[in-house]
């Protein structure tokens, strides 16, 4: 299987930290752009919109004005009675009165249209129509003439209205028609850049265009055109007071369009209870004309924030990388480093200096792992030691008890002995050797049963004064034997404990038979005595002090290990496999108890402790108390067999068949003595 492609911390980093943060900063430029876009096209409507009302309110406001002016006109002396020379300079005065938005103003006779006075000429420019609207004066708006008519074009964005009011005689019999043409709405059709003013389009409320800035359509309808569904809406949406932003296009120029309106009243005199559409347009482009600089903003900032990004990139992913470069170099360098450098450290970020601290405790544990490796192969090595020398006084205390034996039955089987009496003393001592080489195999077998896990107790109620006193009794005369002194408890009071009675008297024999062992003169004092624990219980303890041969504090906690004494010298003086107190380390830590050994030192004699947890009186048999409810059977299998290392367990599986092999050679030499005996 091929390796993953690899790289650089520095480069991952770098493109990494690009390719998150380029995308970003684009797509944050193009939400930027449509934002300021949208943002524009807003104002851009809302100046329009604006701009349609205003130029909405001038229309009305003029065509009021020229209605309340003709009216007032009309109603002069001077028109209705005056001389023809009167009425022409009146006309003339008048024209200059008026406001600049009037282009004509004619006196006409409205039998045959004559033209009485005029201050633009001789052409009419329109008739008095019938019937008089109820203020007196008739407005209606003029649409430029169809093209391939007579007349000349405007090319000018404009609005026309011709007014008509009529002029009666002191007797109040018709006798002028007073007609004005005015430009209400006039605009040039390019406005500047930037300029949000806008075209002005009139639409009257039937679709008829009364203003455009394309000329060829004004007095068309807006269903003749591409665009009329759009202009159609925005008449619709205007005439309901609605406000509505839209895009659309005209024909001819196929430019988009951004569009304001509102509506008014209309101010003709069929337009009664009608109304004008005002309409305020402009292109996009020029909507827009504030976002170009926008545009080149936004280019250099995403440039410039780009390179920024590279440099910080750059700037940052050395600032990150140095220290993973620098605890690599240590990491990979640790073995050539013969003198021990120090870690990197104090570095800025913390996470590398956790990461610096993690990595000195890991060194810190390899060493001390290395140095326990060397510990536990030194210590398998003094096992296999050990195991030789167990082997070996193993070896001595087996054979010195079947030779004694083998000596005893055959002096015992030749006759060699002087009478019955001697008969009777090589028996006696070959049945205690075989008593005492028993012993010793039982030992075998139980350090192989604790081992094995297979070692087990049966717990019940028991005094605790009483297997004390069948201990002191079987061993007061061993004692008395090496001139030493006893000294024992008064055990006037129960001491109750759950334990097993002989596996208890098996570990008490031990002790006390050690301490009689190791000490030539002086005492062994045995004692009780009952104390609170840790945790508010009560536990007895049974000391055992002896004044004899003592132990190295440092060599104490050796006892404990299977197959273990202090010195080959003392195996070869004192006898004993080392067995003794292994086992009887086991069997108390079954019972819920604690065995423990304490010396000054060398001829100062040696404690050893033994603790029990106390029970309830009550629960001994006999006591009229609760009924015991059974016995109960703990292995070795269920705790921990403390005091062997795992370095020592090759040599203990070593031994495992030593036993069987032992078993075996008793046999055969039981044999032996038959045959001889034969």
């Amino acid at each position: 299987m091929a390796k993953p492609r690899q790289s650089s911390f520095r480069r991952i980093l770098v493109s990494k930290i690009l390719l998150l943060s380029v995308p970003v900063l684009l797509i944050g430029e193009i939400v930027a752009y449509k934002k300021a876009r949208s943002s524009m096209l807003e104002t851009a409507r809302q100046n329009l919109t604006e701009s349609a009302i205003i130029k909405g309110e001038k229309i009305v406001e003029t065509s009021a004005a020229l209605k309340t002016n003709l009216l007032s006109a009309s109603q002069t002396t001077v028109i209705q009675s005056g001389s023809n020379g009167d009425i022409k300079q009146f006309l003339s005065q008048l024209a200059r009165q008026l406001p600049r938005q009037i282009d004509c103003i004619q006196l006409t006779n409205p039998q045959n249209g004559h033209i009485i006075a005029s201050v633009c000429g001789d052409q009419p420019i329109g008739e008095l129509k019938f019937p008089i609207a109820s203020d007196g004066v008739n407005v209606e708006a003029i649409l430029p003439p169809k093209i391939g008519t007579s007349g000349r074009r405007d090319l000018r964005n404009k609005l026309q209205l011709l007014l008509s009011a009529p002029v009666y005689d002191s007797m109040g019999g018709l006798r002028y028609a007073l007609i004005v043409r005015s430009t209400i709405l006039q605009e040039k059709i390019k406005a500047k850049p930037g300029s949000l003013t806008g075209s002005t389009v009139v639409i009257a409320d039937d679709g008829t265009i009364l203003s455009h800035p394309i000329a060829s359509r004004v007095g068309t309808n807006i269903e003749q055109h591409t665009d009329a569904s759009r202009l159609k809406k925005i008449v619709k949406t205007a005439l309901a007071g609605k406000q509505y932003f839209l895009h659309f296009f005209f024909e001819n120029e196929g430019e988009e369009l951004l569009a304001g309106y509102t509506a008014i009243p209309s101010p003709t005199t069929k337009g009664e209870q009608k109304k004008w559409v005002i309409i305020a347009v402009t292109s996009l482009d020029n909507a827009l004309y504030g976002l170009r600089g926008i545009q080149l903003i936004l280019i250099v900032l995403t440039v410039g924030l780009i390179s920024a990004s590279v440099l910080a990139s750059l700037y940052l992913a050395r600032y990150l990388a140095r220290p993973v470069e620098q605890l690599r170099d240590y990491a990979i360098n640790l073995h050539l480093n013969q003198s021990a450098e120090p870690i990197p450290h104090n570095f800025k970020i913390r996470e590398f200096n956790q990461l610096a601290q993690a990595l000195e405790q890991m060194v810190e544990r390899l060493k001390a792992w290395a140095e326990e490796l060397e510990i536990a192969w030194k210590e398998a090595k003094a096992a296999n030691q050990v195991k030789t020398q167990f082997l070996a006084t193993t070896s001595h205390e087996l054979r010195n008890p079947l030779n004694i034996i083998i000596n005893c039955v055959r002096l015992v089987r030749d006759g060699m002995c002087d009478d019955r009496e001697e008969e009777l003393e090589f028996l006696k001592r070959a049945d205690d050797t075989a008593i005492h080489l028993l012993g010793i195999i039982n030992d075998i077998l139980d350090i192989s049963r604790i081992e094995a896990g297979k070692l087990s107790v049966v717990l019940q109620p028991i005094d605790l004064r009483q297997v004390l006193k069948e201990v002191i009794n079987i061993q007061s005369v061993n004692v008395q034997q090496k001139g030493l002194q006893l000294n024992i408890p008064q055990l006037n009071e129960l001491i109750p404990v759950n334990a097993d009675a002989a596996k208890l008297k098996q570990v008490l024999i031990n002790v006390i038979g050690n301490a009689t062992k190791f000490t030539d003169d002086g005492s062994i004092t045995i004692s009780t005595k009952i104390l609170r624990s840790h945790d508010d219980k009560f536990e007895v303890f049974v000391c055992v002090t002896d004044t004899g041969l003592g132990i190295d504090p440092a060599q104490q906690q050796k006892l404990f290990r299977p197959f273990v004494m202090v010195e080959d010298s003392t195996a070869r003086k004192f006898g004993g496999t080392g067995l003794g107190l292994a086992i009887s380390r086991n069997l108390i830590e079954l019972m819920g108890g604690t065995i423990t050994l304490k010396s000054a030192g060398l001829n100062q004699g040696t404690t050893v402790t033994v603790s029990l947890p106390l029970i309830d009186a009550s629960l001994l048999p006999g006591s009229g108390g609760q009924e015991d409810s059974g016995n109960v059977t703990l292995s070795s299998g269920d705790q921990t067999v403390r005091g062997i290392k795992q370095t020592a367990e090759e040599v203990a599986q070593k031994k495992s068949h030593f036993p069987s092999t032992l078993s075996k050679e008793v046999k055969n030499s039981k044999l032996s003595m038959q045959n001889a005996k034969s």
